[in-house]
């Protein structure tokens, strides 16, 4: 259990070391939160196994790990990212589809298109590394002077005025591009192309799914990159052949399939951050972090589309798949080894603190890492630190809502009595972890107690001079 009782004494400390003055006069107290930590682990093999299983992650992840670009450092991050973004696509083509009359397609259509959205503005924030410009493959269609294969051409010719012409290159697997020729998806898939236009602007490169490229930038190779062929051919789910008539099944694997995609982006940001700290690349640093926790929203928006499910559907697809918590750590969630594992890597960027403040831990508990701290919120001059901090921080805050929000959700889609972990009573020390994630004291308790010092200090300055 992380105890708090110690930024008091420090504080304390400091004030009678350095300011006998203000030692009487100003009383800092800083409540210690009663939650009993738990260590965060997955759920038991065989139900990790089985969620495996049946979103074939397997077969996923050698997709997204697969490295056919040496010199492209970020593929390793943005190939998972086009991947669920182009599962996304599939989702939106497969809920229009939906013959069921009590399907919500309106409301469908609006989250899909707000997670299309915010899934493209992630990756525009990920194309913004100079380091991806360089290699990401691009297909330049400047090389062949203009002139257009007569047939199998995936580029089109757009005449803007009499002397500008854009040669833009469209995918020729992705399903965007159909959409926008079928009628119940025009609509949809049009403010989507939109979004790409809108998002990559300011970089040198574009998509190339059909958006109105107005700017006549070379394409990314986004068949090769994303190969939506091999994607697609991992659409039917492995459960399909227990004939189990129910299409919230699709809903169910899609959903997950775009989670997981992403949790895979945010494990390798999690590990450019790590090494970019260590490298005192702080700048590069804070963007990512402000990006993972981006994707740590995002996350959350993807996990709300259960609120949209029919309920009876649901819960009966729920029963024949055995998705069932019996204790507090067999939450459907805990089922995902990489969210387990993304979750700690971001608790544990707190180690990282001491790195970016060029001080060592104290091993009696003294109030080093706080009084540095102060210090650089006081002078400001190496203001990239407090961005990282500021940004760190931030992943702490998308983190623990990630998982307050899942706990409400998980009580609306299934009921109080699962989000309890199928226990007919809970008391304080019923080891919920879902609730000691979000109620845990916060994992920068130095920056806490610096910023709880100098709000004082500052209160005390002013009741001075106004007194």
């Amino acid at each position: 259990m992380v105890d708090l009782d110690w930024k008091t004494k420090m504080i304390s400390s400091e004030m009678q070391n350095r300011s006998p003055r203000l030692s009487n006069k100003l009383q800092i107290s800083i409540p210690t939160p009663q939650v009993r930590v738990t260590e965060l682990s997955a759920a038991s093999d065989s139900a990790c196994s089985a969620y495996e299983n049946y979103l074939r992650l397997p077969e996923l992840k050698k997709l997204w790990s697969s490295k056919e670009f040496p010199g492209w450092e970020a593929e390793s991050i943005l190939k998972p990212a086009f991947m669920g973004l182009e599962i996304t696509f599939r989702f939106i083509s497969t809920v229009l589809s939906d013959p069921r009359p009590y399907a919500n397609r309106r409301e469908w259509k609006r989250r899909l298109e707000a997670l299309a959205t915010s899934e493209i503005e992630v990756i525009a924030l990920l194309c913004e590394d100079v380091e991806t410009r360089g290699a990401i493959p691009i297909v330049d269609l400047t090389s062949s002077d203009g002139v257009l294969a007569r047939e199998n051409s995936s580029a089109e010719v757009w005449k803007m005025s009499s002397e500008t012409t854009v040669v833009n290159r469209v995918s020729e697997t992705s399903l965007l591009p159909r959409l926008a020729t079928w009628h119940k998806s025009e609509e949809i898939a049009k403010k989507i192309l939109y979004s790409i236009e809108r998002e990559m602007q300011g970089i040198p490169f574009t998509f190339g799914l059909g958006e109105p490229n107005l700017a006549g930038k070379p394409s990314l190779n986004y068949d090769l990159i994303c190969k939506p062929t091999e994607l697609h051919a991992l659409k039917k789910c492995p459960s399909e052949n227990l004939d189990l008539h129910n299409l919230e099944n699709q809903t169910l694997y899609a959903t997950h399939q775009i989670l997981e995609s992403w949790i895979c982006v945010s494990k390798q940001i999690l590990e450019r951050i790590l090494s970019e700290i260590d490298n005192r690349s702080f700048e590069n640093a804070s963007s990512d972090c402000w990006i993972l926790e981006k994707v740590w929203k995002l996350l959350k928006e993807i996990e709300d589309l259960h609120l949209l499910m029919d309920p009876d559907d649901f819960l009966r697809l729920k029963n024949r798949l055995s998705i069932k918590a019996v204790s507090e750590s067999d939450f459907f969630c805990f089922r995902s080894r990489e969210l387990v594992e993304i979750t700690k890597s971001s608790k544990d960027l707190k180690h990282k603190v001491p790195t970016i403040l060029d001080v060592e831990v104290d091993p009696k508990g003294g109030p080093r890492i706080q009084e540095a701290a102060m210090k650089l919120y006081r002078r400001r001059g190496e203001f990239v630190k407090i961005h990282l901090l500021q940004a760190m921080q931030a992943v702490e805050m998308a983190m623990k809502s990630f998982y307050f929000s899942y706990k409400q959700l998980v009580t609306i889609v299934m009921g109080s009595l699962e989000a309890m972990g199928n226990r007919a009573f809970v008391h304080a020390d019923s080891g919920d972890l879902l609730g000691q994630i979000y109620l845990e004291p916060t994992y920068f308790p130095s920056l806490d107690a610096a910023k709880t010092f100098l709000d004082d200090f500052w209160g005390h300055e002013r009741g001075r001079y106004s007194s």
